[in-house]
């Protein structure tokens, strides 16, 4: 199981977590309060080991921009957050390859910002199954990438990056059904006193993880830091999972 510590705004913190086993560590390139320069970034990944994947966070559908900002940053991977584009993958990847830089696919999950009544949930869980469903089997047929992350969107919020859990329960029967070959990571509300939950019911390829192992935005708690890597290793090693 692949584990990824994003939101770093420093070399310590990433320092820390690839040191703690983590597989990769990410940098927010969309408008966020973590938001990061490729230069930064290069400098921080320079000073990191080579097995660790750098992940960049875009929201942005320019696929020059995202390619150079990539190379310029020294990344070995990009998180395309800003919904699913078919468009976009399709440029981008050819652009990425010759680099020898990896796609994420991020999905997101809708999690209303006000209560509703259950038959409403039940209703909007339904929809976003199948809509998710139709997206997966595409990503798959695509062929330009093997990881989907999932992560929360709140309301109307143009991205996820919440910090807010969506219904595990219902997205189980998603993630077992995944296209073969594709990877699913869990993300949003992810800490270290649930990450094992969200494991067990998701049965997920990796868990990623931002402002759940915060002090403060843009600090990593390093207690918090190593509980949740640890935890999330300790599942992998009882339960066989890779």
């Amino acid at each position: 199981m692949w584990i990824k510590i994003c939101g770093n705004t420093n070399l310590e913190d990433a320092k820390l977590a690839a040191d703690l086993g983590a597989d990769a560590v990410g940098f927010i390139f969309a408008a966020s309060k973590r938001q990061m320069t490729a230069a930064q970034v290069a400098a921080i990944a320079r000073e990191l080991p080579e097995s660790v994947e750098r992940v960049g966070v875009f929201d942005s559908h320019d696929a020059d921009a995202i390619a150079f900002i990539a190379q310029e940053a020294r990344l070995s991977a990009v998180q395309l957050h800003g919904g699913f584009d078919e468009g976009l993958l399709q440029a981008l990847a050819p652009k990425l390859a010759r680099g020898g830089i990896r796609i994420i696919q991020t999905l997101h999950w809708i999690v209303n910002e006000t209560e509703t009544d259950h038959l409403n949930d039940l209703v909007h869980a339904a929809v976003d199954q199948y809509l998710m469903k139709r997206q997966l089997t595409r990503i798959a047929e695509l062929g330009v990438t093997d990881r989907v992350l999932l992560d929360s969107k709140v309301g109307a919020s143009p991205s996820g990056g919440t910090g807010v859990t969506f219904d595990w329960a219902a997205a189980g029967s998603l993630f077992a059904s995944a296209p073969q070959g594709l990877q699913l990571i869990v993300a949003g509300g992810l800490k270290p006193d649930n990450v094992t939950r969200a494991i067990v019911e998701l049965a997920p390829g990796g868990v990623d993880v931002s402002s759940g192992v915060e002090a403060s935005v843009g600090r990593k708690d390093p207690v918090k830091l190593a509980q949740f890597i640890q935890n999330a290793q300790q599942f992998r090693a009882e339960s066989g999972i890779r």
